[in-house]
């Protein structure tokens, strides 16, 4: 192998980009994000028969129990597309988990709201997923450490949002 071939030279460059510092914190990041989200789907579906995606609906329905939520602003919050949107509002109203309704002076628009059904299921949910989370989230970061990194996520959203 010749180190001056220009083919070596891109090979190892990749090599190192690939192994950088950068590469390897934000990989972590996003390995333990998704692990995290499979933990507390899986925890959800097995006590609660729902979804972590259908659990982040409940939770913007139940935050403002009085508040009818579009179903544009809840796939704008949960970043679905609108058919997206459409078709898991579809299975949690199958589930009756949530109900449609009118927008008052807007025929276009559908409110969604949670059911008493999914009101009590979101209930239980917020137990398991505050479990999975304190278990795998809190518990294996140090208690000092905590904070920062909370407040650090925060800083990050805030300029993932400000740009």
């Amino acid at each position: 192998m010749n180190p001056a071939n220009p083919v070596n030279r891109e090979n190892d460059e990749a090599a190192r980009a690939a192994d950088s510092g950068l590469v390897q914190d934000f990989g972590l990041l996003i390995k333990a994000a998704t692990r995290l989200e499979q933990r507390i789907d899986t925890a959800l579906r097995k006590e609660c028969e729902v979804s972590h995606t259908m659990f982040e609906v409940l939770i913007r329905l139940c935050r403002r129990p009085d508040e009818e939520i579009s179903q544009r602003r809840l796939a704008d919050d949960l970043t679905l597309t609108s058919s997206g949107i459409t078709r898991l509002i579809d299975r949690m109203e199958g589930a009756g988990l949530v109900r449609r309704v009118p927008a008052p002076g807007d025929r276009r628009s559908v409110l969604v709201e949670a059911t008493d059904h999914g009101r009590a299921v979101f209930l239980r949910a917020a137990a398991v997923h505050a479990q999975v989370v304190e278990r795998y989230f809190v518990a294996p970061v140090a208690v000092a450490d905590y904070g920062r990194l909370t407040h650090a996520l925060g800083e990050i959203d805030k300029a993932l949002r400000d740009t």
